[in-house]
């Protein structure tokens, strides 16, 4: 069993360095070969550091690397993120963004196409693939998905939605500072890499699974053992084969769905499940801080409380 959590800790490390390694290049050539040439800005610091080395060589005839700003911008948000994140994605998402730096600064700016809206949607869309796989390994790419994903966990809301909003004000000064087509473009950019996020990571959607089996007891047990999440049963009657059974019902994220799947067939292949969307929650549903204290002490914070008041 030792072995086992020593090869699991191991393979999700490699996953988190490999995703820091593509991510660092997607952010890159997003940059490099298509935002930047067109004028266009990305979003977050990425889109700051843009504008502020596009106004010293501009203005100033100034020129420093858009890298470096991407960098030295971050270093506050990293003090946010370690106090409201953990210890552990704010490193990972500092090794992620001096990456993303150090790519974006050795990586030639190379005009691959004069079209600015292929240039806003390409771009877009390759920072977000990097961004919503970040933030899918449980880090970020520093900045604006930082502040995004500490609402996100606050009030419930998407990540994208708040990177969206936050996002507004670059899209306000590249209008005011250089132009208002920049602006536009700008927008769309960042509405694609916005969706793109919300795309891959999905744990803000809720679900509801229902499973019906011959088995509810083994198959709840398997569940509880692997997965914080609450469970009901209820009984149930196959209108085809008149077999009475059990079926569980269960709301949780997208992003539990394939965990979900598998240690129900590993038990009962079977069952039979009917996945439903959930438009809204009332009630208990923890969050991945509080199922990761739940893992650790075997009980959720104000539960514990509770409990030692009652003694």
């Amino acid at each position: 069993m030792g072995k086992r959590t020593v090869s699991y800790k191991q393979s999700e490390l490699l996953k988190k360095f490999a995703v820091i390694f593509i991510t660092g290049i997607l952010a890159a050539v997003g940059l490099n070969f298509f935002l930047i040439p067109a004028k266009v800005f990305s979003a977050g610091m990425n889109g700051v550091a843009q504008i502020i080395a596009t106004l010293l060589h501009t203005h100033f005839s100034i020129t420093i690397d858009t890298g470096l700003f991407i960098l030295l911008l971050n270093i506050p948000i990293f003090i946010l993120g370690f106090v409201k994140l953990g210890k552990e994605s704010t490193i990972f998402s500092f090794l992620n963004v001096a990456w993303i730096s150090v790519v974006t600064m050795f990586l030639p700016i190379v005009v691959i196409t004069e079209n600015p809206l292929m240039n806003a949607i390409v771009g877009g869309v390759l920072i977000g693939i990097g961004a919503g796989l970040s933030l899918k390994m449980g880090f970020t790419t520093g900045g604006m998905d930082v502040i995004s994903l500490v609402l996100s966990k606050t009030t419930g809301k998407t990540v994208g939605n708040y990177m969206f909003m936050l996002n507004g004000i670059i899209v306000a000064v590249a209008g005011v500072v250089f132009d208002w087509e920049s602006a536009l473009y700008t927008i769309i950019s960042i509405y694609c890499l916005t969706q793109v996020v919300d795309t891959i990571h999905t744990s803000h959607q809720k679900i509801t699974a229902m499973i019906v089996t011959v088995n509810p007891e083994t198959v709840a047990q398997a569940i509880s053992k692997e997965m914080v999440r609450g469970m009901t049963l209820l009984p149930s009657i196959g209108g085809y084969s008149g077999v009475e059974g059990r079926m569980i019902m269960m709301v949780i994220t997208r992003y539990e769905l394939y965990d979900l799947e598998q240690i129900v067939y590993s038990v009962d292949e079977n069952a039979f499940m009917n996945i439903l969307p959930t438009q809204s929650v009332l009630g208990r549903f923890a969050n991945e801080d509080e199922q990761r204290i739940f893992k650790s002490t075997g009980s959720f914070p104000e539960l514990k409380k509770h409990k030692t008041k009652a003694k």
